[in-house]
């Protein structure tokens, strides 16, 4: 069942979703804008492949203890996933009962909502908070990307993975553009905070930019870039977008007078996120 959902607004974009009959969406917490009244909202630890393992523990004796078990230490490792990537630890799910619903999402920052469609053959990848919600045959999941090319990359070294088939909405900041590696020679060199999604098979990593000498710290210094990039390569969709929270964060302290950053950017930043 394919899930209906109109994306409307300008600079804070939200995402209006149209539940069928028994139809469950569900979205990280704090993501919820509004609901009609016929659609309930439950609050999970669990995603929702795993809502109904407690089903398979029933009838007691040793299986039943051990199904009970193994449910419990999968949806603790799942929330220490999500902690360790600064996410929600709660999912809401939303259902419609009697009739069709109707169920609104918004992200975190002003800027666009994108709609992706899975078809169960590639899994999506996005950086970390840019989860609205999803139907609830779309898995949501924590990729753990390569310790060198994490750390030196703006979203960090944990990234959200979606699969699965139906539709998941993500948000980002500013302007979205979607790009082809394959239509700019295979490889695209972007800002590391730009990045917001990608398909399975594009490869992510993080190059020095230029090498260290005078002009590779004259970009490092003052283009405003730090020492890396991010690079993506492959055949595959590729979503960027125009504002990084660190220039958002860097606008708002110099607007409250408390940009210690100074008018160079790159290495002088003393931002500290």
């Amino acid at each position: 069942m394919t899930l209906q959902q109109e994306i409307v607004g300008n600079a804070m974009q939200m995402a209006v979703v149209s539940l069928q009959p028994g139809q469950t969406v569900y979205c990280e917490a704090g993501k919820f804008l509004f609901k009609t009244a016929n659609v309930t909202m439950e609050t999970r630890l669990t995603g929702p492949s795993d809502s109904g393992g407690g089903q398979q523990a029933q009838g007691g004796g040793a299986g039943g203890m051990g199904g009970l078990l193994r449910q419990a230490m999968g949806t603790a490792m799942q929330v220490g996933q999500r902690v360790l990537a600064g996410e929600s630890i709660a999912f809401q799910y939303f259902t419609a009962q009697g009739g069709e619903g109707t169920v609104g999402f918004a992200g975190v920052l002003p800027g666009e909502m994108r709609a992706l469609e899975l078809d169960g053959t590639r899994a999506w990848f996005a950086e970390k908070d840019a989860f609205v919600a999803a139907e609830s045959t779309v898995d949501f999941g924590i990729a753990f990307q390569g310790g060198r090319t994490g750390m030196k990359g703006g979203e960090g070294f944990i990234l959200e993975k979606f699969t699965g088939r139906g539709t998941v909405i993500i948000a980002g900041a500013g302007n979205f553009i979607d790009l082809n590696p394959a239509d700019f020679g295979g490889r695209i060199e972007v800002d590391t905070g730009c990045v917001v999604a990608f398909e399975e098979g594009i490869q992510y990593g993080v190059q020095r930019v230029g090498g260290l000498n005078r002009q590779g710290l004259m970009n490092a210094v003052f283009g405003g870039e730090g020492l890396s990039l991010a690079t993506l390569e492959g055949n595959g969709r590729v979503i960027l977008q125009s504002l990084t929270i660190e220039s958002l964060a860097n606008a708002l302290k110099k607007a409250q007078g408390g940009d210690k950053q100074g008018p160079t950017g790159g290495l002088f930043s003393t931002n500290a996120g």
